[in-house]
């Protein structure tokens, strides 16, 4: 009798665990932990939900970046790790760098006029954020212009020509 409990209780747990990892599994434990990228050029929901003039140019980033890849036929996570391939997530830049310039600023100006149209800026930072796009080097404005404060401390260098 006793040994027959004990093979019982072998055979529940035994039941019991071959359930649980058909449950995992059924809910998709094969999947967790796998990256996935978006499709270039998808609709996005706003990707970062911040407020105030630091949240609003925290999203032109994102969008601005979003722009330029769907311009050049990549997701924005493509396209930003292309920029450091040592990360091991990027390829690398197959574009000629006049058409990554072209292609980020144009990203970002649509970025700005966007958020100007929700009502996020006013037309005079708008105005500004514009000639920024304009005149600032790529790379500063691809690693998300260090912040308001670093567009600030900048926004009359790059206004007067970059000096």
């Amino acid at each position: 009798m006793r040994g027959q409990r004990a093979r019982v209780l072998v055979i529940s747990a035994l039941v019991a665990g071959a359930v649980l990892i058909g449950v995992e599994l059924l809910a998709g434990s094969l999947d967790y932990g796998r990256g996935g990228t978006a499709v270039p050029c998808a609709e996005r929901r706003a990707a970062f939900a911040g407020g105030g003039v630091d949240g609003a140019v925290q999203r032109i980033v994102l969008d601005g970046l979003e722009g330029a890849a769907c311009e050049l036929g990549t997701t924005r996570e493509r396209l930003v790790l292309s920029f450091s391939p040592s990360t091991g997530g990027g390829e690398p830049i197959t574009w000629e760098p006049e058409t990554i310039e072209r292609a980020v600023r144009a990203g970002l100006q649509r970025a700005i006029a966007d958020s100007e149209a929700r009502g996020e800026l006013p037309g005079p930072v708008a105005g500004a954020l514009s000639g920024v796009a304009r005149r600032a080097p790529v790379a500063w404005l691809v690693e998300g212009g260090r912040g308001v404060g670093g567009i600030l401390d900048r926004l009359g260098d790059l206004l007067d020509g970059g000096r």
